[in-house]
């Protein structure tokens, strides 16, 4: 390649990379031919193992397996789950580098679950992430809660909040926040 192809190829992978989102251009998503995640809910004993996303898109019918595991098991309410939070679950899974399997605390919460959690609970939010599918608390086996919250914290991408007297992370698509420790 000469000097004038390789200033081309430059040129246009920075006016590529300008019309994408500034996440995005820094984000290994890009780099992934397929996103996979796996899940063990604590409180229905359902383990799942699903590939969300591949050939460029989002898979619906993978998709409305994960809406029904993370559904709000109190009453078997199903809501979308944000596909930007799964994104999230799967940049951390790759920022920590280790095959992951995310156990759930609670991932979609209906109203009347929120509600009656908010009662006996002064630490559950009245407008909770959790109500619009876009929020989910965590643990990972064998990683330290700790280093979940840094890498969580690190990208910058939404919600962190830190509870280790409970053993869980909470991780959400909202802005970018953090509290708890």
């Amino acid at each position: 390649m000469n000097r004038r192809q390789c200033l081309q190829t430059l040129s246009a992978l920075t006016v590529g990379t300008l019309l994408l989102p500034r996440w995005a251009t820094a984000s290994p998503l890009l780099l992934l031919p397929e996103r996979s995640l796996s899940f063990y809910h604590l409180h229905t004993g359902e383990k799942q193992r699903v590939t969300y996303w591949a050939e460029g898109q989002y898979l619906p019918d993978s998709l409305a397996n994960i809406n029904h595991l993370l559904r709000d098991f109190r009453n078997d309410k199903i809501l979308p789950i944000d596909t930007a939070l799964l994104d999230q679950l799967t940049l951390l899974q790759t920022r920590l580098n280790v095959p992951c399997e995310f156990h759930i605390i609670s991932a979609y919460r209906s109203p009347e679950t929120n509600n009656m959690l908010q009662a006996r609970s002064n630490g559950v939010a009245k407008r909770s992430m959790h109500l619009e599918g876009r929020a989910i608390d965590i643990r990972i086996p064998n990683v330290p809660l700790s280093i979940v919250r840094q890498q969580a914290l690190a990208m910058k991408m939404g919600g962190v909040g830190y509870y280790p007297s409970s053993d869980f992370v909470h991780v959400d698509s909202g802005s970018v926040r953090q509290w708890g420790g």
